[in-house]
């Protein structure tokens, strides 16, 4: 096992910084999600561990050591790719056993490593077979045995389950799952697929425009993004982010019946102002005015008596759940999550949207900077 660290990384092609000054670490045995949108970086950094990009500034080590100037077969590491690079013309059990003797490995000990690599991924009825006989989901295998037969100190891997089908990714990101965990290896592995990200990570990190945003555990990440980039791309459907304004509600008897008290914090936007819990207004009191205010989709619900008016846009049916998806006076889209069972308005209906009471539904953000201001 080996840790990996990057140490003020940079990867510039001509004036574009496809990696920033990136810092990040990655210990024994841990299973890190690099997760971003296309053109963040995050493959970019990937092929920096690998030796298949040299750094404009920084430093890559693998374990103890710096790794800058190691030539990309002696790095001890094994890379996983989105479109499997099989040879056609090779068996399974030949792909499989290639990198062992490019290595010079012996015939012996090359079969008994390729039984071993092909038993552990379900692949020993294949070993005769071509990768043009082979299904998807089975190729990939192919390509992850021929990766674990190395026994490298790291494995890279980057989006190799986005060539597959629905059905077989869920499968597929099980087994690496599984088998990460029985192996111990540590493993970078890289994604724009944020569910791959929250299943299969132990920690993940949201990249950018070749900037690191957050790294924390799936959970944490979900929980308390850092920025708005993060609330917005985490999560699906992402966190609903509405621009308002801090604002205190008007002595009593100006405000509707059942409206906030006076003095209340509320997040004022037209058509609405939705009042803040007390554990959240005082973290948040004396920052703004300008302010963002997230919501997980799930944290909101329609109700008669909702802060928040809106237009019902579209209904998408998900079998054990439903979205609303909705918008305000002012164009802000805003989806609702609810059950399957519960009644589905019409589309371009009027409706009230209300928000949980738990403090830990809401989310603030700068308008500004975007950055979290709380609650932490």
């Amino acid at each position: 096992m080996a840790q990996v660290s990057f140490e003020g990384v940079t990867k510039r092609f001509g004036e574009t910084a496809a990696v920033d000054d990136l810092t990040l670490s990655v210990t024994d045995g841990e299973l890190l999600v690099i997760l971003g949108p296309s053109g963040c970086g995050k493959t970019t950094a990937l092929r920096l561990v690998a030796g298949l990009e040299e750094l404009t500034e920084g430093t890559v080590s693998i374990g103890e050591q710096v790794v800058n100037d190691v030539d990309p077969k002696d790095r001890d590491v094994a890379m996983v790719f989105q479109s499997y690079a099989l040879y056609p013309h090779l068996t399974v059990a030949k792909n499989i056993e290639f990198p062992l003797r490019q290595r010079g490995v012996d015939k012996e000990e090359r079969a008994t490593k390729v039984k071993r690599a092909a038993d552990t991924l379900g692949l020993g009825a294949l070993l005769g077979r071509k990768p043009a006989q082979l299904s998807g989901g089975q190729r990939q295998r192919v390509a992850l045995a021929r990766a674990i037969v190395r026994e490298p100190l790291v494995f890279l891997m980057d989006e190799p389950l986005s060539n597959l089908d629905a059905a077989l990714r869920v499968q597929t990101r099980a087994d690496i799952v599984e088998l990460q965990a029985r192996l111990s290896t540590t493993t970078l592995y890289v994604t724009h697929d944020q569910v791959e990200a929250m299943t299969m990570g132990h920690r993940i990190a949201v990249m950018s425009e070749g900037k690191l945003q957050q790294v924390a555990t799936p959970q944490s990440l979900y929980n308390r993004p850092a920025n708005t980039f993060v609330a917005a791309f985490l999560g699906s459907p992402g966190m609903n982010l509405i621009n308002g304004m801090l604002v205190e509600s008007g002595p009593s008897g100006t405000e509707p019946e059942g409206g906030p008290g006076p003095g209340t914090l509320c997040v004022a936007f037209p058509g609405a102002s939705v009042p803040l819990p007390a554990e959240v207004a005082q973290v948040v009191r004396g920052a703004g005015p300008d302010i963002v205010l997230g919501l997980r989709p799930e944290a909101v619900h329609l109700s008669s008596d909702g802060s928040i008016g809106a237009s019902v846009v579209i209904v998408e049916l998900l079998g054990a759940e439903t979205h609303v998806i909705c918008t305000t006076e002012t164009g802000t889209r805003l989806i609702v999550r609810q059950g399957a069972t519960a009644p589905r308005p019409a589309i371009g209906e009027s409706v009230r949207i209300g928000v949980a009471p738990d403090p830990q539904a809401y989310h603030l953000f700068d308008a500004a900077t975007g950055e979290r201001l709380g609650p932490s």
